[in-house]
């Protein structure tokens, strides 16, 4: 195999973990686009309009705002991926390497907001937050370096919006997404006789919507609904290979179409009594738009067509909120949420899992005009197997064969700031 055609294929393997990696949510995107609805695991998230974040997750919920508000948020967010070996074969003749330590990484996830009444009926907002994210760092020593090493996605989401409320029972909003996406990506290159580090770097933009109706049921209850559409990217980069002493073997570039899926959240946020809030939330994402990941060079010519076969999710939420009086507010939470990934298909870049989500959080207002959210939540991933085998012969040559399984949980602590002007 000559070193040109090695050099792409690894790039393919490369560019395909863009779309790859553990994240808050099912697959790699994170639920965490607001600090004051962590608290309750999100439950509730379309129907609550509890601040400017119901840009996000409903922008109806602007009609419920005072007239102008300004959020700012930030989470920090710890994922845990740990492997243990039961079998692995590494590419001959290289020796098979550690463990790999813990592959989470701390990431800093920032949100904001800002929403203004246009007139008594309409209200227009614009956020900016991150609905897909990954970052994860194994040991360049370890078993799977030849499947990754590090992996770094982010994106932005720039969201202006519009919220009329068409009654006292009905109001309804839409927005437009124009999203970025960067990532980086590396792993071992088996060159026989040493290796090598495969680098790849891409990016792109594109544009997506997001549309919302809150239903006033009754005097204390409301109903939210929610829909974000797909988001097509075309991601451009360039793969580099280099040897054991850094120099440059090879440079190319690929591309990669990747669908980011549509989502639909239905809601419930009931007001038990002056003390007592309940909320319960429902999200369907449809991940099912991952089939396979076909990486290609400029010149059209397929590189790798990896076979994903993600699955359409469900996030189910169930929450409280105790308020003891005017300053002081306490919150609860519990979740549930799918993986997209089947065993057969999980990856060193993607040890995704079903997780259980418990959040506590609260509210403190320093003034009338003013409040901080704050919350902290733990993911519980469990324990989920891996057995990474796919490619052509010659491709699991280069790789080597990963078997074991990963230990994954989730910790997030988040904290935000509400202005009212």
């Amino acid at each position: 195999m000559s070193l040109d055609y090695r050099k792409l294929t690894l790039a393919a393997g490369a560019a395909c973990a863009v779309c790859s990696g553990s994240a808050m949510a099912s697959g790699f995107a994170l639920i965490e686009n607001g600090a004051s609805g962590l608290g309750n695991a999100y439950a509730g998230g379309a129907a609550a309009a509890l601040d400017a974040s119901t840009i996000y997750f409903n922008p109806a919920g602007m009609t419920y705002l005072p007239e102008r508000q300004m959020v700012v948020a930030v989470h920090a967010i710890l994922p845990s991926a740990k492997f243990t070996d039961k079998g692995s074969a590494n590419a001959a003749p290289r020796p098979l390497g550690t463990d790999g330590g813990d592959a989470g990484s701390l990431a800093a996830v920032p949100n904001a907001y800002f929403a203004t009444a246009l007139n008594a009926q309409t209200r227009l907002g614009i956020g900016v937050n991150v609905p897909f994210g990954l970052q994860t760092e194994y040991t360049s020593d370890w078993i799977g370096r030849f499947q990754a090493v590090k992996s770094k996605l982010e994106t932005i989401n720039v969201n202006p919006s519009i919220a009329y409320q068409v009654s006292d029972a009905v109001s309804i909003g839409a927005g437009v997404s124009y999203q970025t996406i960067d990532g980086e990506l590396t792993a071992a290159y088996n060159m026989v006789t040493s290796e090598g580090m495969s680098k790849v770097k891409g990016d792109d933009q594109a544009w997506g919507y997001n549309l919302g109706m809150l239903i006033k049921a009754g005097p204390q209850t409301r109903i939210g609904l929610a829909y974000r559409s797909q988001i097509n990217y075309k991601l451009s980069g360039t793969m580099t290979v280099t040897s054991a002493t850094g120099s440059l073997l090879a440079s190319n570039p690929v591309t990669l179409k990747l669908d980011m899926p549509d989502s639909f959240s239905a809601s419930l946020h009931h007001q038990l009594d002056e003390r007592w809030s309940l909320m319960a939330d429902a999200t369907w994402t449809g991940w099912s738009v991952l089939k396979e990941l076909n990486v290609v060079t400029t010149s059209g010519t397929s590189v790798l067509n990896v076979q994903e076969n993600w699955v359409d999710t469900w996030r189910v939420a169930v929450g409280a909120s105790y308020r003891y009086n005017d300053r002081w507010t306490a919150r609860f939470g519990l979740a549930l949420d799918q993986t997209p990934v089947k065993d057969a298909y999980r990856t060193a870049r993607i040890p995704d899992a079903e997780r259980i989500q418990v959040a506590i959080g609260g509210q403190y207002k320093p003034s009338d005009d003013s409040a901080i959210d704050f919350g902290y939540s733990h993911l519980f991933g469990g324990t989920v197997s891996i057995n990474d085998l796919q490619g052509a012969t010659a491709f699991t040559q280069q790789k080597g064969n990963l078997i074991g399984e990963y230990a994954v949980s989730v910790d997030i602590l988040s904290v935000q700031y509400t202005k009212n002007f």
